[in-house]
C-alpha cells in the first residue's frame, strides 16, 4: 500500500489548490453576476409554496425568531420557551389585534411620487377570514404583489417584486452556523438584511424602517411586560434601540434584554415609543404610518405610560438609476433565567433555574453586537463555506434538503444548554410548551446531526445519561430531571433508550477518540448493558435476545423478541465488546461477543419469517416475574392482562425494525443479522408499508400525511393482526421513515431510499408545511434529525478517530464530510482521492476507499485549508 506523506510543496498538493482557488473564483464572479445569489441557495419555492415557511434564525440554544415566506418577523420564541405564532401585540386596541413587528419601506421618485409598502409579500389566503376580519399580522398594510423564496439553512431569501413599485426587494436572514464551532454556531442574534434594487432609470429616495416591541416579561403564554424602557443608543458602527425593564421580576424567565440596531449608513432617525394611546380606538399605526409616508423619517414620540413601548428605527438614503444597495440590521436577546422542565403534569414539584449557557458568554444583549460584529463578516464566510460546501457536492438533492433543513431543530427551543454546558432537549414543541421532557432516549437515539457537526454538546448530552441520569443498579431513566442531581427521579427505564444510548457513547467516543471519555463512563456504560440480565428483565436468562417487558419508543411494553429492541440490543452488544476489548475488559469482551452471536443467530432463525422480522408475543406470567422498573411506564400498565397483552406489535412489518442496524453502519459496526436477511427486510418495508395516496388509507390516530401524498406508514400486517396493535401503527411519521429510507440507502436500494425522502420534502412544500419543521408529538421533532444519516450513506463516510481512518464511496464524485470536530470535501476519481479539510484538523492513518482498498498514511496532522491527494 502506498505511503502518503503530506507537504505544502507537493506538487500535486500545489495543483489540487490552485485548482481550487480558481473554480472558487470562477463560481464567485458567475453568482455575483446576478442580483442578491451570493448566498447559497438549494431549494426555490414559487408564491404557491411560501404560506408555511417559518425559517427558524438564531443559534444552537438560544431560541429563535422565524423568517417567514413572505419576509415577515414571525414566532417570537426566544424567552426559554416555544412560542408558535407569537407577535407581540401587547397594548394595542381596536378589533383587529395582529400589530407585530414589522419592517417597511418609504419610495420616492424623481417626478415627487411617494409609496410606502410592508416589506413582505402578499397575505396568505387562509388567514383572510375570522370574526373580526383577516387575522395575519399587519394585515391591512399594503404590501409587495409578488414573493417567492430561496433557502439553504441558515441563510434564507425573501424576493419582493410589485409593478407598481420602483424597486425590487431581497429579504435576507441568517445566523452563523459553523461545523465544530459551537460557540460561533451559538449566538443569540438574527442578521437581518435589505437588499433593495433602484429599477427604474433615475436617481429614488428610500428609507427603510424597522418596529420591535418591548415585550420583556411576557412570551406569548405567561408573564407580563411591566414597566419596560427603550433607550437609543449610537457609536461610530452602529445606531440602535436597547430594550429592558425597570418592572420585571429579575429572577423571571421573562426577564432580559433585546437590541434592535442598524449597520447602515444613512439619515437614521427612530422613535422609543409610539403615540400615547389617547382613546379606545387605536391611531398608533395611522399616526406612525402618516409619519413615515410623508417623507421617510421618523418624528420622536413620548408615551411614558407604555409598559411595552414600541421602537422603530429608519435610514433614509438615495439610490442611483439601476443602483442596489444592502441595509443590515441585527436582532439580539439575553434571557438567562431558564427553568426546569415546565410542561403540565410533568415536573411540577422541582422549580429552579438552570440558566442559559449562551447567557454566560455575554452580559446582555448589547454585548451580543458588540462581541460578534468585529467578526460578523468572517462567520458568514464560514458559514457559506459549510453550505456551499454541502450543496454543491455530489449528494442527491433530497438527501441535502432533508439533512440541511432539519438541521434548523437543533437551533429551535427544541434543544438549550443549560449554564453547565449540557445540552438537554424536548422531544417536540407544542405551541407553547414542551413536549415530552427529559431528552427522551428512544427518541434522540435516531438523531444523528448533533454528533456528526458538533461532537463535543453530543458527548454532553451522554454525560447527561452515564453521569447523572444512571443508578448504581444500572436503570437508565429514560427521561432525565432537572436539576442534573435530580436526573434519576423519573425511576423508569426504556429498553430501545438505554441500548440506543450505549451505541450513541460509542459513537461519541469513536468522532472524539477521547480515551478520557471513555474511562470516564465505561464503569456506567458497562452496567447499563448488564441490567439487562437482571432478574425480570430484558434477558434475563441471559441467552442475547430480549423477550421481557420492554418500553420503548411506541410508548408502550412489547412482551417478547421482536426485531426493534433485538437489534438494539445487538448493536449495544456489539458496540461494548469493542470497548471492553480496547480497555483489556477481556472477560467482558466475551460475553458481549457470545451474547451476540447467540442473539444474532437466534434472531435470524426465529423471528425472520422469510420476508421481515416479526415480533413473538411472549407474555410473563404475572407481574412478579417483571422487575419493577420496567412496570407502569405507560398509562394502565399496573394492570396489564398478561395473558393477552394489547398494544403488541405481533406478526406486523414495522417501518423501523432495523433502527439498530442503521446504526449500526453508521459506526461501523457492520451487519448485526445476516446480510441478506436485511436486504429482504428493507425490500418488504417497501412493499407492504408503502402507501401512494395516503386518501385510500384508514389512519386511526395522528395525521402527519394526507390526501395523495405518498408515505411509509409505521406498520403493515400482510398476514395475521392484533384486536389492539399499538397505538401508532397507522400513523406516518418522518423520522421513522428516514430510518428506513437510510437504510435501504445503506444496502444499496438507493431509488427505494430516495423516493422515500422524496416523499417527505414533498409534504413539507412550502404550502401545506413549513419545509423546517418536520411534526411528530410536535413541532421540530428531534427525531427527524436522523436524516443526516443519509448524508453518510451517500457518501458511505464513516470516520474512526481511534482508529485514525476514515472511509469514502469510490464512486466518482465530491462528497462533503463532517465528524463533528473538523469537517471538508474529498473529491473521488478513479482509484483515487482529493481529501480537503476546510474547517478543524485531522489525524489519519488510513484512508479507505470502498472496493478500491486502503492507504497508509503519516500520522502528520493535515490542518485547516490543506488537501491531500490519496492514490491507490
Amino acid at each position: 500500500m502506498p505511503k502518503i506523506h503530506i507537504n505544502s510543496t507537493d506538487n500535486n498538493y500545489s495543483k489540487v489548490v490552485i485548482g481550487t482557488v480558481l473554480m472558487m473564483f470562477a463560481q464567485v464572479f458567475s453568482l455575483c453576476a446576478q442580483i442578491g445569489s451570493d448566498w447559497p441557495v438549494l431549494k426555490t419555492y414559487d408564491q404557491d409554496h411560501i404560506q408555511k415557511i417559518a425559517m427558524p434564525v438564531g443559534g444552537i440554544g438560544t431560541g429563535t425568531i422565524s423568517l417567514t415566506g413572505r419576509g415577515s418577523l414571525e414566532d417570537w420564541e426566544i424567552m426559554n420557551r416555544p412560542s408558535k405564532g407569537f407577535n407581540p401585540t401587547l397594548e394595542n386596541r381596536g378589533p383587529v389585534k395582529q400589530k407585530g413587528p414589522f419592517f417597511a419601506i418609504f419610495m420616492e421618485e424623481a417626478d415627487g411620487q411617494k409609496q410606502s409598502r410592508l416589506l413582505e409579500g402578499p397575505s396568505d389566503p387562509g388567514h383572510y377570514e375570522g370574526a373580526w376580519g383577516a387575522t395575519s399580522n399587519q394585515h391591512g398594510l399594503p404590501r409587495f404583489g409578488k414573493a417567492s423564496f430561496k433557502a439553504a439553512y441558515p441563510f434564507g431569501q425573501v424576493f419582493l417584486s410589485d409593478e407598481q413599485l420602483p424597486v425590487e426587494v431581497i429579504v435576507k436572514a441568517f445566523n452563523p452556523l459553523i461545523p465544530g464551532n459551537i460557540d460561533d454556531s451559538s449566538i443569540p442574534m438574527m442578521v437581518l438584511e435589505y437588499t433593495v434594487k433602484n429599477t427604474t432609470d433615475k436617481e429614488i429616495t428610500i428609507s427603510l424602517a424597522g418596529t420591535i416591541q418591548n415585550f420583556i416579561g411576557y412570551d406569548g403564554k405567561r408573564g407580563a411586560a411591566i414597566n419596560n424602557v427603550n433607550e437609543y443608543r449610537e457609536d461610530k458602527q452602529v445606531k440602535g434601540i436597547h430594550y429592558t425593564s425597570k418592572g420585571v421580576d429579575p429572577s423571571s424567565e421573562q426577564w432580559g434584554t433585546m437590541s434592535f440596531v442598524s449597520l447602515n449608513e444613512g439619515l437614521t432617525t427612530y422613535r422609543t415609543s409610539w403615540e400615547k394611546l389617547e382613546s379606545r380606538w387605536d391611531k398608533q399605526r395611522l399616526d406612525y404610518w402618516d409619519d413615515f409616508s410623508e417623507d421617510g423619517e421618523l418624528e420622536k414620540r413620548v408615551n411614558e405610560e407604555a409598559n411595552a413601548p414600541l421602537g422603530s428605527l429608519a435610514v433614509k438614503t438615495n439610490l442611483q438609476a439601476g443602483e442596489e444597495k444592502d441595509f443590515r440590521f441585527l436582532i439580539s436577546w439575553h434571557f438567562p433565567n431558564r427553568q426546569t422542565w415546565d410542561k403540565p403534569g410533568f415536573q411540577k414539584e422541582i422549580k429552579s433555574t438552570m440558566g442559559n449557557y449562551y447567557a454566560t458568554q455575554y452580559h446582555d444583549s448589547w454585548e451580543v453586537i458588540t462581541q460578534t460584529l468585529p467578526r460578523l463578516t468572517e462567520l458568514e464566510e464560514k458559514t457559506k463555506m459549510f453550505v456551499n460546501a454541502l450543496i454543491e457536492s455530489d449528494i442527491p438533492a433530497e438527501i441535502k434538503e432533508s439533512a440541511l433543513f432539519n438541521l434548523a431543530h437543533l437551533r429551535t427551543q427544541l434543544a438549550f444548554r443549560i449554564e453547565s454546558g449540557h445540552l438537554l432537549g424536548w422531544e417536540g414543541l407544542f405551541d407553547d410548551y414542551g413536549s415530552c421532557f427529559g431528552s427522551c432516549t428512544h427518541v434522540w437515539n435516531y438523531e444523528q446531526t448533533t454528533a456528526f457537526l458538533f461532537g463535543e454538546l453530543a458527548k454532553t448530552m451522554r454525560d447527561v445519561e452515564y453521569g447523572y441520569a444512571t443508578d448504581d443498579t444500572g436503570l437508565m431513566s429514560f427521561r432525565a430531571y432537572l436539576p442534573l442531581d435530580s436526573a434519576k427521579l423519573w425511576g423508569k427505564a426504556a429498553a430501545d433508550g438505554q441500548m440506543g444510548s450505549i451505541m450513541k457513547f460509542y459513537r461519541e467516543w469513536q468522532l472524539s477518540g477521547d480515551d478520557t471519555f471513555l474511562k470516564a463512563h465505561w464503569p456506567m456504560v458497562k452496567r447499563s448493558l448488564e441490567f439487562c440480565w437482571i432478574p425480570g428483565g430484558w434477558d434475563a436468562n441471559k441467552d442475547g435476545v430480549m423477550e421481557g417487558s420492554q418500553h420503548n419508543t411506541m410508548d408502550v411494553e412489547y412482551f417478547g423478541p421482536n426485531p426493534q429492541m433485538g437489534f438494539w440490543y445487538l448493536g449495544a452488544l456489539k458496540a461494548s465488546a469493542e470497548m471492553a476489548r480496547y480497555l483489556d475488559d477481556k472477560a467482558f469482551a466475551t460475553t458481549c461477543n457470545q451474547l451476540f452471536e447467540r442473539g444474532s443467530e437466534w434472531m435470524d432463525q426465529n423471528l425472520f419469517n422469510g420476508e421481515y422480522y416479526e415480533q413473538q408475543i411472549q407474555p410473563p406470567m404475572s407481574a412478579d416475574h417483571v422487575a419493577p422498573a420496567l412496570m407502569g411506564i405507560t398509562s394502565g400498565a399496573e394492570a396489564t392482562d398478561f395473558s393477552s397483552p394489547d398494544f403488541q406489535l405481533g406478526k406486523g412489518v414495522l417501518v423501523d425494525q432495523l433502527v439498530g442496524q442503521m446504526f449500526a453502519h453508521v459506526v461501523g459496526l457492520g451487519y448485526l443479522g445476516k446480510e441478506e436477511h436485511i436486504k429482504k427486510t428493507l425490500e418488504s418495508i417497501m412493499r407492504y408499508n408503502y402507501v401512494e395516496e395516503m386518501s385510500s388509507f384508514a389512519n386511526f390516530h395522528r395525521s402527519y400525511a394526507l390526501g395523495d401524498e405518498s408515505a411509509l406508514v409505521m406498520a403493515a400486517y400482510p398476514g395475521e393482526r392484533p384486536k389492539k396493535p399499538f397505538p401508532y401503527f397507522t400513523e406516518v411519521m418522518t423520522g421513522f421513515e428516514y430510518t428506513a429510507a437510510i437504510g435501504m440507502l445503506q444496502e444499496g436500494q438507493i431509488d427505494n431510499g430516495l423516493k422515500c425522502i422524496r416523499n417527505i420534502r414533498e409534504r413539507y412544500d412550502g404550502r401545506k408545511r413549513s419545509p423546517f419543521n418536520e411534526a411528530e408529538a410536535g413541532h421540530h421533532y428531534a427525531r427527524s434529525m436522523v436524516a443526516w444519516a443519509g448524508v453518510l450513506a451517500s457518501s458511505k463516510f464513516q470516520y474512526s478517530a481511534v482508529e485514525k481512518s476514515m472511509t469514502f464511496t469510490s464512486k466518482p464524485g465530491t462528497y462533503f464530510w463532517s465528524n463533528g470536530y473538523s469537517w471538508g470535501t474529498c473529491e473521488v476519481r478513479d482509484r483515487e482521492a482529493s481529501l480537503s479539510v476546510l474547517s478543524g484538523s485531522l489525524v489519519l492513518e488510513r484512508f479507505s476507499l470502498v472496493g478500491e482498498g486502503t492507504a497508509e498514511l503519516d500520522s502528520k496532522p493535515i490542518q485547516s485549508s490543506a488537501t491531500v491527494i490519496i492514490k491507490f
